[in-house]
Formats: structure tokens, C-alpha cells, sequence
């Protein structure tokens, strides 16, 4: 391989004309207010509904099978896992959004001057060279298939709770989540007594070959019908999570003030169980609660007014949904000492159904329902477009970049992402998705960091719509907090990073180094 070719970047100007091309063109529907109604909508979800619960109690994962080695043993003590923050996860959630917020006004200064699909993997693009872009949109499958595998388990869990709350029956268990999950379950709500195992018609497990089977079917369903509707056109999935971005901040709202009653001052004593490591542990859970506000930049092909629209739908989003996270991780911890939600994907719904109230347990799991529908659309609208903007550079077939004769959609990457997502949450649990999920968001963050600051150097004339403040301190300090953020996540994530980052560069060396070696479009290089 030739350095010269891994390092060359595509101008601004290209990209933009590229796009612009009339086989290329997309409806340009989207203003400011779907943007942030979009960013809301990727925000909160399973994070706030699902994860702050398992963040506030922590996780410990004993090391084994390969990595129960005599070295991993004596550095880590053979524990893996992390520690919880306890009520302190509020601190953990202002902890994770400063991180974010440093990464947000990158992204909007470099949306807002390349307005075209892609991400951050674009934007990489024409500030790092094309091998790091590409890992960067391999990294970035992290983010949105890989983390709507655990917004779709979640969604599975939510739903057990609604329909129990509506009809009263529960679901077998082998219908409704993974096997390793169902064995977990069954073991802990074997008790007829417990509340949670009225959620199940059955707590038997099917078996084949001698191995137990279970998988989780509302989670494929839920998938697959969000895809439909993508596959249909981006003015219709607007219309979707809009509706669905209204129903869970009432909701959310509704939890908050109706909460607060419910809550016991003692819950929150000790404050910080876990110390800075707890609550550092924990921002790097919750981190997962914030993802979405960037996958706005990847319809900038589809917003009316990109370079003012993108910069006002991602800063504002995220200040929206930090006030709230931080409300309701307080009224979560007051409610039940925070110990009671280890390994609870609905902590919310779990924390109401306690206190007796069925009418409230059922707006909050019609809340948490709307709300990661709205997560699972926008992860799913951001992922194809990523595709098809690597395609388009020839690093993956030219058949990713193909629109809709029709609906002017992804719609093969649309469908290929489903159907990934979909098939992969009937087997996966939601805590190492998340995981997984975080450390490569991380990793993307600190890459758009980078090319804002190496963006002013090499391309400091072009105009830019919105400006970073105080660079290069802030790209700096996003680097370092969102470094900070990745080695607080457990070990077993990093071999986990690694190793999907060794496939994605094999996939590179194999495949999209010749073919967009071979690309007729001819990117430009800095001297």
C-alpha cells in the first residue's frame, strides 16, 4: 500500500459537488425543528429508560474462558466488570454530556461547512485521509447497528411490561429475550411470588440438540417495521419520530413530577457508593444516553438549510435532553435504593410497577415504548447514509450508494442494517451491545475533534456557517475527556474494539483500498 494514497483526502468542494449531482439528489425536507425533534429522538431512549439503572448498580464480569489468563487475573483481579455510581449517576450524566457538548460544537462547525451525508466518517474524509475515514465508518457500524441492538432489546423488555399492563397475560420467556437472559430470569423469578414473573405464560425453555433455545421475537418485529417505514422516504420517518419525540417527553415529565413523591431521601445515602471510579464508570454507561445528536449530521443532503439548521438541531437537543436525564436519575434512585436495578434493562418501568400503581407503571412503559421506537428510526436512518457515502468512494460496492427509483432512500443499506439489527437482537443482550456500542461512539467523537482542529490549518479560508469557540482548546479538551471516558468502560470492551477494528481493516486491505484506488473520482491531497 502506498502511504500517499492512505493519507489523501477529499477536498470540501468535492464533496459538496459530489452530492449535489442529480443522481444523487435526495428530498430536502427536513427544517430546524425535525433536526432537533430528531436529535431528541436518538437521545432519549435507552438510555434514560434502560441503562440508568444498571449504571447506578453496577456490573462485575468475572474473567473466563479465554481471557482467564494468570496475567488478566493479577492486573485486574480477575474482575472485569465496573462499579456503580450509585445516586451520583446524576453526576455521571453531567460528566458524559460536558464530554459530548465538546464533541457537539465540533461536529456543528464541520456539518455546517460540509453539508453531506456521511458523518463522521465524511468529515474525516476531508480532513484525515481515507484510511482513517474508513475506519472511522467501520467504527461508526458501532454506533448505530451495533447500539439498535440494545435500544431493540430494551424495547422487547418495555413491551413485556406494557402488555402485561394492558391485558394482564404475559409471553413465554423463549419468545421475549436471548437464551443466556432467559436462563438468568428463570432463575431469579422462579419464585411465583416475584412481580416480574407475571410478565411470562411460561418460564420453560425449549431445547434442541440438547441446548436450551430462546430468542427474542418483539425486538425483530420492531426492527423490521421500523425499517419499512425508512425504506419509504425521510418525510414520513420525520412524521414518525416527531410524534413518538412528543408522547416520551410527556411521558418523561409525567415520571418526573409524579416520581417525586415516591421518593425516599435515605436512597440517596451514600451518595457515591463507588467514588470518582463509580462515577466515572458510570458517565461511561450513561455516555450511551447521548449518542444520537450527532446522527443528525448524516441528513445534511436532506435538510433544507444545513449549514444554519445542523449546528441549532445538535446543540439544542442535547441541552434538552441533559435536564432531563439529570431530573430523572435523581427521582429513579430516590424512588428504590439503587442497588435494586443491577441487571434491569426497564428500570423506570420497574421503579413505578414497586410502588403500586399500575396507571402510572403503563404511561411510563408507553413512554419508554415511543421513545426507543423513536431511537431505533433515527440509529436506522443514520447507518445507511453512512454506507452509501462509503460507497459513493468506492470502499464498498457501488450497489450501497443505489437511491429508491421512488422514495429517493438508501433503501438496499436500509434493508441490509435491518435486517442485521433485527436478526443479531434476537440473540444479543443489552448490556455488552451498549458497551461495544460506546467505546466506538467515543472513538468517533475524538476523530471529529481532529478534523476541526487540522480542518482550520489546512482549509482555514472556507467559511464556515458555525464556528467552534475556542479552538484548539475545546477539540482538545474533547479528545481528553472522551479518552477519559473509554478507559473507564471494562477490559473486556477493549479486546472486543480491537478486534472489530482488526476485521475492519482487513475488510479495507482487501476490498476498499483497490477499489477506491480505482474510484473515478479523483479526491484532492494536500501538498
Amino acid at each position: 500500500m502506498q502511504l500517499k494514497h492512505l493519507l489523501r483526502t477529499t477536498s470540501a468542494e468535492v464533496l459538496i459537488s459530489e452530492a449535489a449531482q442529480a443522481n444523487r439528489q435526495m428530498k430536502k425536507s427536513l427544517t430546524a425543528f425535525d433536526l432537533m425533534a430528531f436529535g431528541i429522538g436518538a437521545t432519549i431512549g435507552s438510555g434514560i429508560f434502560a441503562l440508568t439503572g444498571t449504571a447506578a448498580a453496577g456490573q462485575t464480569t468475572i474473567a473466563h474462558d479465554w481471557i482467564s489468563t494468570p496475567i488478566i487475573n493479577l492486573i485486574f483481579h480477575a474482575e472485569l466488570g465496573r462499579t456503580g455510581a450509585g445516586p451520583a449517576i446524576v453526576i455521571s450524566f453531567l460528566v458524559a454530556a460536558i464530554a459530548c457538548g465538546f464533541a457537539a460544537l465540533c461536529y456543528a462547525e464541520l456539518s455546517s461547512m460540509i453539508p453531506v451525508s456521511g458523518s463522521a466518517y465524511t468529515f474525516a474524509q476531508a480532513s484525515l485521509g481515507e484510511l482513517i475515514a474508513w475506519v472511522i465508518g467501520w467504527d461508526l457500524v458501532l454506533e448505530y447497528a451495533i447500539g439498535n441492538i440494545a435500544v431493540a432489546v430494551s424495547w422487547s423488555d418495555h413491551f413485556l411490561h406494557f402488555f402485561h399492563g394492558i391485558t394482564g397475560l404475559g409471553l413465554p420467556i423463549w419468545l421475549t429475550t436471548d437464551t443466556g437472559t432467559a436462563l438468568t430470569r428463570i432463575a431469579t423469578l422462579a419464585s411465583p411470588t416475584s412481580p416480574q414473573a407475571s410478565f411470562y405464560s411460561s418460564l420453560q425453555l425449549p431445547v434442541i440438540f440438547g441446548h436450551p433455545i430462546a430468542l427474542n421475537l418483539p425486538a425483530f418485529m420492531v426492527v423490521a417495521l421500523i425499517t419499512s417505514v425508512l425504506v419509504v422516504g425521510i418525510q414520513e420517518s420525520s412524521l414518525v419520530n416527531t410524534i413518538a419525540v412528543m408522547v416520551k417527553i410527556m411521558v418523561v415529565l409525567f415520571f418526573i413530577c409524579y416520581g417525586a413523591s415516591f421518593v425516599h431521601p435515605q436512597n440517596w445515602v451514600p451518595f457515591a457508593p463507588g467514588g470518582v471510579i463509580g462515577i466515572m464508570g458510570g458517565a461511561a454507561i450513561v455516555f450511551f444516553s447521548f449518542i444520537g445528536f450527532d446522527a443528525i449530521s448524516s441528513t445534511a443532503e436532506e435538510t433544507k438549510n444545513p449549514q444554519r439548521d445542523m449546528p441549532i438541531g445538535m446543540i439544542g437537543s442535547l441541552l434538552v435532553c441533559t435536564l432531563l436525564y439529570a431530573a430523572v436519575s435523581l427521582v429513579l434512585t430516590g424512588i428504590l435504593p439503587y442497588a435494586r436495578y443491577t441487571d434491569d434493562a426497564a428500570p423506570v418501568a420497574s421503579a413505578l410497577s414497586t410502588v403500586g400503581h399500575p396507571l402510572a407503571h403503563l404511561i411510563v412503559s408507553i413512554g419508554a415504548l415511543a421513545g426507543m421506537t423513536s431511537v431505533l428510526l433515527v440509529f436506522q436512518l443514520g447507518q445507511p447514509r453512512i454506507f452509501m457515502a462509503m460507497a459513493r468512494d468506492g470502499l464498498l460496492p457501488a450497489i450501497f450508494a443505489r437511491l429508491h427509483a421512488k422514495f429517493k432512500t438508501p433503501f438496499i443499506t436500509t434493508i441490509g442494517t435491518g435486517a442485521l439489527v433485527g436478526i443479531a437482537s434476537m440473540f444479543c443482550d443489552i448490556g455488552q451491545a451498549a458497551e461495544l456500542t460506546n467505546i466506538g461512539t467515543l472513538a468517533a467523537f475524538i476523530i471529529v475533534c481532529l478534523g476541526v482542529t487540522i480542518l482550520r490549518r489546512t482549509d482555514s479560508s472556507r467559511h464556515r456557517p458555525f464556528r467552534c469557540p475556542l479552538v484548539p482548546l475545546v477539540p482538545i479538551l474533547g479528545i481528553i475527556s472522551c479518552f477519559m471516558l473509554m478507559l473507564s468502560l471494562p477490559v473486556i470492551t477493549w479486546f472486543r474494539f480491537i478486534a472489530w477494528m482488526a476485521i475492519g481493516i482487513t475488510i479495507y486491505a482487501i476490498y476498499g483500498y483497490k477499489h477506491a484506488a480505482n474510484n473515478s473520482k479523483l479526491p484532492s491531497s494536500p501538498d
